[in-house]
């Protein structure tokens, strides 16, 4: 199976999910510049999830760009990752509304943290399917940000329950490291078709 319509599907279910989670911003009652202090935490809230998601839609197009072929479990794991996706719009929504509250934001983290080892799955699907030679295994070569952020994601989730604020700290310091462009995929390409 080609790749094109895996692609198509994913950039749709995120471009919905993104959709999702702007709804969810409510618009104040009120002519004041008071009426926006309670909606503070749900815009921060909605722009690190739209800063995540924009970084999974980033990255999964590099990762797929770098696949040849599609098989049935990779089908399965894009599924999977999509799935945790598509739960940030309520763990966004719940974080803001609750003010980045110890169990909304541990709950926030428990998503991040199993759509990251969703997109690691998919990610090694996609390298085995590819045989000893995959490109993609070139270009993510040790992976540390991939294998960093799971780890970091766990111990945000604990210190939620002690520090909300430390636990936030930490998701927004994984999508400032993921933010960095990252070019490995694009290099390895770029050297196959040259």
């Amino acid at each position: 199976m080609g790749k094109s319509r895996l692609e198509a599907f994913s950039d749709g279910v995120i471009a919905i999910i993104i959709t999702i989670m702007v709804l969810e911003l409510k618009v104040p009652h009120g002519e004041s510049i008071d009426v926006l202090a309670p909606l503070i935490p749900v815009f921060l809230s909605y722009v690190l999830s739209f800063v995540y998601l924009g970084i999974y839609w980033n990255n999964h197009h590099h990762m797929l760009h770098a696949c040849q072929k599609v098989t049935g479990p990779m089908l399965w794991a894009n599924l999977h990752l999509l799935f945790w996706l598509s739960l940030v719009p309520f763990a966004t929504g719940w974080m803001g509304e609750n003010h980045f509250g110890p169990v909304p934001s541990a709950v926030y983290g428990t998503v991040l943290l199993m759509a990251a080892i969703a997109y690691w799955i998919l990610q090694q699907l996609i390298i085995a399917s590819q045989g000893p030679n995959s490109l993609l295994k070139k270009a993510v070569g040790g992976d540390w940000k991939g294998k960093a952020s799971p780890v970091v994601y766990a111990v945000a989730i604990l210190l939620a329950f002690w520090s909300q604020w430390i636990s936030l700290g930490l998701y927004v310091l994984v999508a400032l490291v993921w933010l960095v462009p990252d070019r490995r995929i694009e290099h390895v390409l770029a050297g196959k078709e040259g």
